[in-house]
């Protein structure tokens, strides 16, 4: 129960905050919609954030493995143990940013002091010294994952607080996705445009180039965005003990098969993604048109999100996914038939590789509330929260091994990082960026196929949910007013 004294005080006070911060509005505090203005000014940091993680997965485990010569088995455990770091740091900076409010708010305090900890660990890393060290890398790879999980933590929980509104949530995240896919739209063409001045240095030169985007962006987007965008007040949230997660993923059968999808995802995107640039300057021969490729593919997957919602609603949301894991399979070996130096074949490739890049994902999250709801009323429990901060770390898991299992796998085949390579290792490094994503997106479809909550089941559910609803507001009325109440005459909305 929410004491509405304690309310109105925390009411006044985030006002005074929004005042003194540099103006804003709260979103439907007179019941009118975000401005644009405002919208933007939140989304902006999203950019930085999105421009500094595609070349975490993409170019920095090349660069040092190859550029700089820690070698490929070295690198890849490096990167796994800091994504491991970073599931563990999660929960733990989540809950600082839920329990220590300050006259900025809860969350655009730890935006602030992200920045920094961002800004320098970003030079050491994207500009390295002449010579590193493995310990080098993990120590500057871990406090960059602080700094870049405490920004994004607290950047994803402001957003879901700044209006208690149902549609006007979907226009804040999908400004911030916006934002997010223009991040990576921008840094890939960086390469693109250093490729043309032939340096000396290429992987350093292109690796720096995105280093300074986010040295130069970041600073700017957090400043503009916690001047002019205020917070509301919010109730603290209860946290979930970790028991009850551990309960929750064992005894939920859909729960556990969303889980298990996304892991397997995480782990075939992670593989392609950490072995593309060998596959595209070593194997295809593509040279300064590499960076074209990952830029035809993520336009391609923003282009066909239209059509995957299409599907989606024709077939349902877990045969769409399962026929999304089916056409990558189907899909990714068509790379194993791209000519060396054709650009314009790997492009066309990469097109159409890309027509579902962003289904598995966008799908997973949306069944993921269907799981919340049965869950509900299994349990009579609210714990979407738990169950989304559960999705989030398999993601992060899979990536994870990803990066580990595909550079053990290049060294097995005997791939030299920046050396000399025979066209039978060059084939094997065809084959294993193939067929491993192959097996694994095959499984993915497996697995979905049997997902048990349908259109018909999670309308049932809704039913459920939506009778107790006017059953407890009845019984609300009925406690004031001391007169029995018929649940169905209330007048209360259910929702």
């Amino acid at each position: 129960m929410t004491n509405p004294a304690s309310t109105g005080a925390a009411t006044t006070g985030a006002a005074t905050t929004g005042a003194s911060m540099g103006g804003g509005a709260y979103a439907h505090e007179s019941g009118k919609p975000l401005s644009r203005w405002t919208l933007l000014a939140f989304a902006l940091p999203a950019a930085p954030i999105s421009a500094m993680g595609l070349p975490l997965v993409v170019h920095l485990p090349p660069f040092y493995a190859g550029t700089l010569g820690l070698g490929l088995t070295v690198v890849g455990t490096i990167f796994m143990l800091a994504r491991f770091w970073d599931v563990f740091t999660d929960p733990v900076l989540g809950i600082l940013s839920d329990r220590f409010e300050t006259r900025w708010g809860r969350r655009r305090h730890w935006i602030v002091a992200s920045v920094p900890i961002m800004l320098l660990s970003v030079y050491m890393i994207f500009m390295p010294p002449g010579e590193v060290s493995a310990a080098y890398l993990i120590f500057w790879l871990f406090v960059l994952y602080v700094g870049w999980t405490l920004l994004t933590i607290s950047h994803m929980s402001w957003g879901a607080e700044l209006t208690p509104d149902y549609h006007e949530r979907t226009r804040v995240q999908g400004a911030r996705e916006v934002a997010l896919i223009l991040g990576m739209v921008l840094v890939l063409t960086l390469p693109v445009l250093i490729e043309q001045t032939n340096p000396e240095n290429l992987a350093q030169a292109r690796v720096a180039s995105m280093g300074w985007f986010v040295l130069i962006l970041l600073p700017i987007a957090v400043f503009l965005a916690v001047w002019r965008v205020p917070e509301r007040p919010t109730p603290t949230p209860v946290h979930v003990p970790m028991k009850d997660a551990v309960k929750a993923l064992i005894e939920s059968r859909p729960l556990q098969i969303v889980l298990a999808a996304d892991l397997l995802g995480g782990v075939s995107g992670g593989l392609v993604a950490s072995m593309f640039l060998f596959l595209a300057e070593d194997a295809l021969k593509l040279g300064q048109y590499s960076s074209l490729m990952l830029l035809g593919y993520f336009i391609s997957g923003v282009c066909f999100i239209p059509l995957v919602l299409a599907v989606s609603r024709r077939l349902g949301k877990h045969k769409t996914a399962a026929a999304s894991a089916v056409f990558n399979a189907c899909t990714v070996p068509f790379i194993l038939l791209v000519p060396e130096g054709n650009a314009l074949a790997a492009l066309a490739v990469w097109v159409l590789c890309g027509v579902n890049m962003a289904a598995g994902p966008f799908l997973f999250r949306s069944l993921m509330a269907d799981v919340a709801d049965h869950d509900t009323v299994i349990t009579r429990q609210q714990r979407t929260g738990l169950f989304y901060s559960l999705l989030t770390s398999t993601s992060k898991v899979g990536a994870a091994f990803a990066i580990f299992i595909a550079y053990s796998l290049l060294d097995a085949i005997g791939f030299q990082a920046g050396g000399e390579n025979t066209q039978a290792v060059l084939d094997s490094l065809r084959a294993v960026y193939v067929w491993p994503a192959c097996i694994i997106s095959a499984a993915v479809a497996g697995i979905l196929w049997f997902y048990p909550i349908d259109e018909r089941q999670q309308k049932a559910n809704r039913e459920i949910l939506e009778a107790r609803g006017l059953e407890a507001a009845a019984a609300a009325i009925a406690m004031r007013t001391g007169q029995p109440s018929d649940a169905q005459s209330s007048g209360v909305a259910a929702d």
